[in-house]
Formats: structure tokens, sequence, C-alpha cells
């Protein structure tokens, strides 16, 4: 039997743009105290405006939709709760300039695909300063296989991007760059962020270094923190070290 951890880190599961301030909205009424009956009411309410039209099919794309905001900050696995608490603490006592790391974050752990999307866009970035749609397609496939459905949810995830600002549409035949890059110097966020990465790998466990210098994580700037203020900072993770500068990271 396929467990329910090593079903999130394999399923494609992303196949609706995520815009960020239905994220930002999901959170907001999950920290209101609103059940899940309600919060579906009023996110379909709200969307529906968004999609601006009532025939099945844009119905079907709304659920979908709300499915993806629910499984992020309400109906986690497990293994997720304690990261989805501590992520809502955190958008309740940060700045609004922060949330954007804590959506990323949330989303990244509960869709790996994100984190592995996001990956080749940071590489194909790091490496030319932009990169085409169809070179993160073909990355996407060696992961996930030759079938249309990754390459279609890849360009999702890519649309998704844009919404949040991150990246930017250069050229009509899906030429993108980044278009902003947020700091992130906050010691109990930058941990929040690990965790949050270790949870979409199968290990729960990375070299430090890797970690924090990770595509993944492209458009933040995260402040340099050593193994020891990182744990000082969270009572979920612990380090292993290997040598002078080869620390292990892992969740507890």
């Amino acid at each position: 039997m396929i467990s329910k951890k090593s079903s999130r880190l394999t399923q494609v599961g992303i196949d609706r743009v995520v815009r960020l301030r239905w994220l930002k909205q999901t959170a907001s009424l999950v920290l209101g105290g609103n059940d899940t009956v309600t919060i579906k009411s009023i996110l379909q309410s709200d969307l529906r405006d968004t999609f601006r039209s009532d025939n099945t099919t844009v119905r079907g794309s709304i659920n979908k939709s709300i499915t993806i905001l629910i499984k992020v900050w309400l109906r986690v696995p497990k293994e997720l709760d304690p990261l989805r608490l501590s992520g809502l603490a955190l958008l309740k006592r940060l700045p609004q300039e922060y949330h954007h790391a804590v959506h990323w974050g949330m989303i990244m752990a509960s869709y790996p695909f994100w984190m592995n999307v996001a990956l080749q866009v940071g590489r194909l970035l790091k490496l030319q300063g932009s990169l085409a749609t169809v070179q993160l397609q073909r990355r996407i496939r060696e992961l996930y296989g030759e079938r249309e459905t990754v390459a279609r949810r890849a360009r999702y995830v890519l649309r998704s991007f844009v919404d949040w600002g991150v990246l930017k549409q250069i050229s009509k035949r899906g030429i993108y760059t980044y278009d902003a890059s947020f700091t992130v110097d906050d010691p109990q966020l930058i941990a929040w962020l690990v965790q949050a990465s270790l949870h979409a790998r199968p290990s729960g466990s990375a070299p430090l270094k890797d970690v924090l210098d990770n595509p993944s994580l492209f458009p933040f700037k995260l402040a340099t923190i050593s193994a020891e203020g990182l744990l000082s900072a969270s009572e979920n993770l612990d380090v292993l070290r290997h040598g002078l500068d080869d620390d292990l990271v892992m969740l507890l």
C-alpha cells in the first residue's frame, strides 16, 4: 500500500493556477476560526466572481481550485499539521512583506510538485537569467514521465509564479525572467522554510547549505544563519555535523 506521504511526494496534484490572493484569503479565514463548510462557502462565492461564469465546467474549476486551497491551509496530512499551525502563527505575527514566503513554503510542502517546478525554474534562471516553457517542461518530464498531463500542470505552476509576482513573461514565445525577490531575515521564518523544504523531500533531510541555497526558493533572499541559529529558532529540526562545513539538517 502506498502511504499518504509517498502519494504526496509523487503526485502531480496542481491542476489549476493557484493565485496568491486566494491562499491569503484561505489562511485568513482559517485564522478567523471558520470551519471547513464556512470557508468553502465563502471561497465558492468569491471565486465565482473571479471566474465570471455559472456553467458546469467553470463550477468544476472553482471546486478544484478550492480543493487545492483547502489542502494547503486546512486539511493537511498529519505530518504537516505542526508546519501548518506554525505557518499560521507566522502569518499572524509577521508583516505582510514576509507572507509570500510563508504561502510559498506551505504549498511547497503540501504539493512537492510545486517545489520541483520551482527547483527547475530556479536552476534555469541561475544558469541563463531566463527560461523558456519548453525547457522547463523537458526537465519536468524527465522527473515525472512523458505525459501531457505533466507538461500542462507545469504550465499551471509557471502561470502561478507570474500571478505571485516572482516571474514575468518577456516574450509571447513563453520566455520568462525574474520579476521580484523578497528578503527573508526572520530566523524563525528561515527555520520554518527549511522545515517546509524538508517535508517536500523523500528523506526529510539534506545538507544545510543545499537547503538554504536551494533554487526552489529562487524568489527569496535568505539571511545567513548558522546551524546553531537554526536549532535555536526551531524545535522541529536537528543538525548532524559531519565536518567543519558539512551540516546535515533533518526533521525531528
